[in-house]
Order: C-alpha cells, then structure tokens, then sequence
C-alpha cells in the first residue's frame, strides 16, 4: 500500500513541478518576452517566478522523496547498474539539476548575478533558452520513464 501512495505522490509532484516549468517556459516566459520593453524583461520574469519557486521547490522535495521510498522499498538499486533502466538515471539526474537550481544556485549566486546586469535583456534571453532546454530534457526523461516502467525497453 505505501507504495501505491508514494507512486501517487510521484506522479502529482511530477505533474506540478514539470507542467509548471512547461508553463513558465512555454507561456510565461514568450508573454513577458512579447508584452514588455527588452530591459523590463528580466524584473517582469522575477516578479512571476517567485511565487513559482516556492511551489517548485516543495514538489522537487515530494518527487525525490516519493522516488528515494519507491526505490528503497521495492530494493530497485540494481536497476541502476542496467543500461536498459536509463531512464532512472535520467531521473536522477534531472532531479538533482533542479534540486541544486532551486535550493542553491539560483538563491545564493543567480539572483544576485541577474540583479547587477548590465544587459537584462540579453541575461533574459539567456534565461529563455536554458528554460527551454532543461524542458527538453524534461519531457525526454519523462517520456522515457513512463515507457520504460511499462516495459518498452
């Protein structure tokens, strides 16, 4: 039965921390980018993603402790050694982006950095195509995790 519960946890804290970074990537980030001046960009983006992130961080916590318990309880350590099971790698490993992304890089060094830019249009920009990037990745590892646990590979 906890595993049951921890896949449901996964599940809803997958759907809310990738669809949430799907919607700011896919439609916050082009709305700002078309709606405000080059050098108002950046401010507009912060002032949405700090209601984001707080979200962001307590379903990032939810997926990798859902993940850690379905892992330990159903003793799936040696699936990391398959290459087959590459998707649990890939989980992991987007996990652990964003786990330091939001815990450690962005609060401690980027939001600083982003603050003193001289260039706020090009750092938005910049911005832009990492979000879309780790997106890709996202959608990959997702992808490929929902068809590796129904046995594709």
């Amino acid at each position: 039965m906890d595993g049951i519960i921890a896949r449901v946890v996964h599940i809803v804290a997958i759907l809310f921390w990738i669809g949430g970074v799907a919607f700011v990537t896919l439609v916050a980030m082009p709305s700002i980018r078309r709606r405000h001046d080059p050098s108002e960009r950046l401010a507009a983006f912060h002032a949405l993603e700090e209601r984001f992130a707080g979200q962001a961080r307590l379903w990032v916590v939810f997926a990798g402790a859902s993940g850690l318990w379905m892992v330990w309880r159903g003793a799936m350590w040696d699936r990391f050694l398959d290459p087959h099971f590459w998707w649990m790698h890939a989980m992991v490993a987007l996990w652990a982006l964003f786990a330091a992304m939001l815990f450690a890089i962005e609060p401690l060094l980027l939001h600083r950095r982003l603050a003193a830019s001289a260039d706020p249009a090009r750092a938005f920009a910049r911005m832009e195509r990492m979000h879309r990037l780790v997106l890709a990745a996202a959608v990959v590892t997702v992808a490929g995790a929902v068809a590796g646990s129904h046995g594709i590979y």
